[in-house]
């Protein structure tokens, strides 16, 4: 029988997405069998990351630093903006190895039905960053859900009015599809078959 030490534990550890009890229950197993080399390091780093975890002023992403290494590094496309719905998508694109201008993080999509809307949602503080920086390019990289095409469609009546080219990503996005499910071939393909939508 297990103390109320490791109970609460696996309790908390089963709230980890993907895990449940019983995997809760096996990983916090393994971990107590060799506290030394897998439990104290994890917790130590868990703890570290934690204290230090930034949200990123201009990107929304989350690091260690602020600005964030994507925001910091010189050798991105500065022109060019994807904007996902949540820190997940951004770091499934960044997997592919293909995309390399900057991020915007929306904190989420627009829903009606769960009373989401435009005020929720960092929409404001992203069309400060395109009328604040040099943006050629805005790719609305949303997932093939109704609220994420809503929510791409509601950034494009925004741009309408601006001269920049935006696009959507492509094939292989299947519909109902979230980014942060698909494998990086598929996302991939989907960046560089990105179709222009702001087209008169």
């Amino acid at each position: 029988m297990e103390s109320v030490e490791i109970k609460t534990l696996i309790k908390l550890m089963s709230k980890v997405p993907g895990l449940g009890p019983r995997s809760a229950r096996r990983a916090v197993l393994t971990l107590l069998q060799n506290p030394k080399k897998k439990m104290i390091p994890l917790a130590e780093m868990m703890l570290k990351t934690a204290n230090s975890i930034k949200l990123c002023s201009m990107c929304s992403n989350i690091d260690v630093h602020d600005p964030c290494l994507i925001c910091q590094d010189d050798k991105r496309e500065h022109s060019t903006i994807c904007v996902v719905e949540e820190i997940a998508d951004l770091w499934a694109i960044e997997r592919t190895g293909i995309y390399k201008g900057r991020y915007y993080v929306l904190g989420g999509v627009l829903s009606a039905l769960d009373g989401v809307s435009s005020e929720d949602l960092k929409i404001s503080q992203l069309l400060n960053h395109i009328n604040n920086n040099s943006v050629d390019e805005v790719i609305l990289a949303t997932s093939a859900t109704v609220a994420g095409q809503t929510t791409s469609y509601y950034i494009l009546d925004l741009l309408k009015d601006k001269k920049i080219k935006i696009t959507k990503l492509a094939q292989g996005m299947p519909m109902g599809g979230e980014l942060d499910y698909l494998d990086e071939g598929t996302i991939g393909a989907a960046l560089n078959l990105r179709q222009i939508i702001n087209e008169d």
